[in-house]
């Protein structure tokens, strides 16, 4: 993959190797972030699991302190009866019972959320294979399937991300934006490490956490020093 000067400008002011401090791999990251748009910070962990297994599977949600800064998320929501007024007045961008199910079978994927109902999962199962794909299918391991819909839409427009280790046993989550000062961005990073150490499957053999990198959408990484965390 060729890279541009810009990008290679930014790489030489990193050391190869070089493992940095929480508070030194903010720091650096903005030094190096060139992008003419306020882009994305994203942490990168590489974990000591076989997702192959069930039992070590690393996912969770986690309400950052900070958000994720750029525009709130729009947020659906499945339910009926008194739940659609609930779900309305506590902020859902739209809210709705069958007729939902049926435009989200249509095509109609406008949202960056979905929540829903216990008692609507039969019908909202039926779009597994739209919603699934997407990562927008409910799940209550995330909070996404409850009754209580109005603290579920209120953490998902503060910032709730989910982290899910991928099939190559590596964690890759926003953090925040390089426009962030550097405090926040550091925080918010450090709570997403603590719960992704928290969330260490007990059938994990050997090291778990293996290699952490931070770095903003289009520039080079910044190695930060996993035995910190271990």
């Amino acid at each position: 993959m060729k890279r541009g000067k810009k990008y290679l400008a930014a790489l030489e002011k990193i050391e190869p190797h070089k493992k940095h401090t929480l508070e030194e791999a903010v720091s650096k990251l903005k030094e190096v972030a060139f992008a003419k748009f306020d882009e994305t910070v994203e942490l990168t962990m590489w974990l000591g699991v076989d997702p192959r297994k069930a039992d070590q599977l690393v996912r969770g949600t986690i309400v950052l302190p900070h958000g994720l800064g750029g525009d709130a998320k729009k947020v659906v929501v499945i339910a009926q009866g008194d739940k659609i007024k609930e779900a309305e007045a506590a902020g859902a961008d739209l809210a709705g019972g069958d007729e939902l199910v049926e435009k989200i079978k249509g095509g109609w994927l406008d949202f960056d959320a979905l929540i829903a109902t216990p008692d609507m999962m039969g019908k909202v199962g039926q779009l597994g294979k739209v919603l699934g794909p997407r990562g927008l299918m409910p799940n209550p391991k995330t909070g996404t399937v409850t009754m209580d819909v109005k603290t579920a839409i209120e953490e998902t427009k503060a910032g709730k991300v989910e982290y899910r280790v991928d099939k190559t046993g590596v964690i890759h989550s926003p953090v925040g934006k390089v426009s962030f000062d550097d405090a926040k961005l550091a925080e918010n990073t450090k709570v997403l490490i603590t719960a992704v150490m928290k969330a260490k499957p007990t059938t994990a053999k050997g090291r778990y956490l293996k290699k952490i990198n931070l770095a903003a959408t289009m520039s080079p990484g910044v190695l930060l020093d996993e035995l910190a965390y271990a």
